[in-house]
């Protein structure tokens, strides 16, 4: 699987991610069917495929349950131009989903994720929106608590996950990647993607294959072929579908 450069934060990433929600969680989900949680050792088959196929960009976030703690375990050996991403803002605990933007809350975060990805430094660390992107970023110390934590050598790169395109256009005052809803049915985001890319700042897709609804080949030829794009992150339990999405990601315009 071929890679793109990630902006210009020097990091390189495979142009098929793999999300891990599905590893550690799932409650309060928002798939149309159950699922249960793999076990460890599927985990660990899972993630060989993962590797296997070339992928080599991971995102996770404590809230996604487990997630962290078990890709830990299962990436302890650490790959050269593996990259990991993971968040700040919200956790998940007995069902319900928690959000604190605070300096001292994301300075914790940070700390814990480390701890459970078993790394000293974290490639990217990305504000977790709860929809609220304008003021998350204005008022709660957040975005300054992560510059700082990238200039003490703490993270690589940050960046802001976010649900509305303002919160994406004020986002681009000061991350080095953006993480953006975009797909066939909804380009909404596209003028952000475009002046990104003229920025230099990253760009990776989430739900480009609209939770499952569009035809995999299709919609990821789509989204890889935007300028600007240069990774989109795909979830699944499943091998063969990882491999099917893997083959489209391959056949896409480099």
């Amino acid at each position: 699987m071929h890679t793109r450069p990630l902006g210009r934060t020097g990091l390189e990433v495979s142009v098929l991610g793999f999300g891990a929600f599905k590893i550690g969680r799932n409650q309060g989900i928002k798939y149309d069917q159950a699922y249960r949680l793999p076990d460890d050792a599927e985990v660990g088959e899972l993630m060989a495929t993962v590797r296997g196929l070339g992928i080599s960009y991971i995102d996770t976030a404590p809230a996604y349950g487990t997630s962290e703690e078990r890709l830990g375990r299962v990436l302890a050996k650490h790959q050269a131009g593996e990259v990991i991403s993971t968040k700040v803002g919200e956790t998940f605990q007995d069902g319900v989903s928690h959000y604190d933007y605070s300096p001292e809350s994301t300075r914790g975060s940070v700390e814990r994720s480390a701890l459970r990805l078993g790394r000293d430094v974290l490639d990217i660390v990305l504000v977790h929106s709860d929809g609220n992107d304008l003021s998350i970023q204005d008022s709660t110390g957040v975005v300054e608590t992560l510059l700082a934590l990238k200039a003490e050598g703490r993270v690589r790169a940050v960046g802001f996950s976010g649900k509305t395109t303002e919160g994406a256009f004020r986002a681009l005052e000061w991350a080095d990647l953006l993480m953006v809803e975009f797909h066939i049915e909804d380009r909404s985001h596209e003028e952000v993607i475009r002046e990104a890319h003229q920025q230099g700042i990253g760009v990776v897709v989430k739900k480009g294959l609209a939770s499952g609804q569009l035809p995999a080949a299709e919609a990821i030829g789509f989204v890889l072929a935007q300028p600007g794009v240069s990774s989109l992150i795909v979830g699944s339990l499943d091998a063969g579908h990882l491999t099917e999405n893997a083959l489209a990601a391959m056949r896409a315009k480099s």
